[in-house]
Order: structure tokens, then C-alpha cells, then sequence
């Protein structure tokens, strides 16, 4: 998949991430944010300034998912359809939401955020589909 790519009617799982975070914290944040749901064509997505990160990388094989870096430009275009901004993390990357943003950039056109932002220790996770996708 190219970077910046999203797939609508998918599950998007935006993930955030502090420098240098465990990918068992991701995985175990993924896992937890993702109970009940069905994650058979989902993909992670995350802000492209995270690619150097590898817990990241280890946490989307873990998942057997891929991981797919938005640029920053894709996160803040989705800020209307976000819960929850922080001005440290703006500050810090450019984006008040790196998680909710992430996954609802992901979903594409129509998205909405089926989970809002989850927080573990380093760790963000936020779920959002397309509403194209959504059966009411």
C-alpha cells in the first residue's frame, strides 16, 4: 500500500504513539479498543512523521494488519470529525489529534469515529469507518 493511502469501508484503527513506545502497548491497546469488532480487512493508520518509529512497525506485524502513514496534511483535514485535541500534541506534531484523525482520514469520505480516543501508557487508539459502510 502507498503511503497516504486510505480504504474506505474499512475498519481505519488510528494509533498514536510517544517516541519510543513498546509495541506490546500498542498491540495491547489495539486489542482492547478493537473487542467486538470484526478486524478481518482492517488497517492501521498513523501520522507519516511516526514512520521512524518501531514499535510501530512491530505492533502492525503482531497484528498481522498494515500500517499505513498519513501525511500530516490527511490528519488535519479530518480535525472537524474529531472528539478530542490536545494542544501539547499539536505542538508537538502539527495535529491537536493524532489517533481520531488518523483513523478517520483512514476511513475516508463520510467517516465517523465508531471509538473515540482510548489512552494507554504512550499510546493512543481510536476506531472510525466509513458511513457508506454502516448497515442503519
Amino acid at each position: 500500500m502507498a503511503l497516504g493511502e486510505t480504504v474506505s469501508g474499512r475498519l481505519a484503527i488510528g494509533v498514536g504513539c510517544r517516541r519510543e513506545c513498546s509495541a506490546a502497548t500498542i498491540v495491547a491497546l489495539v486489542t482492547e479498543t478493537c473487542t467486538g469488532l470484526d478486524r478481518t480487512d482492517a488497517r492501521l493508520f498513523t501520522l507519516e512523521a511516526k514512520h521512524a518509529e518501531p514499535g510501530l512497525h512491530e505492533a502492525a506485524a503482531l497484528l498481522d494488519l498494515p500500517m499505513i502513514f498519513l501525511p500530516l496534511g490527511a490528519l488535519n483535514a479530518a480535525l472537524p470529525g474529531v472528539s478530542i485535541r490536545s494542544a501539547r500534541v499539536e505542538q508537538a506534531v502539527g495535529v491537536a489529534s493524532v489517533a481520531e484523525a488518523a483513523a478517520l482520514a483512514g476511513a475516508g469520505a463520510g467517516a465517523r469515529l465508531l471509538v473515540s480516543r482510548r489512552v494507554s501508557a504512550g499510546a493512543t487508539c481510536a476506531i472510525a469507518r466509513s458511513m457508506d459502510d454502516d448497515p442503519a
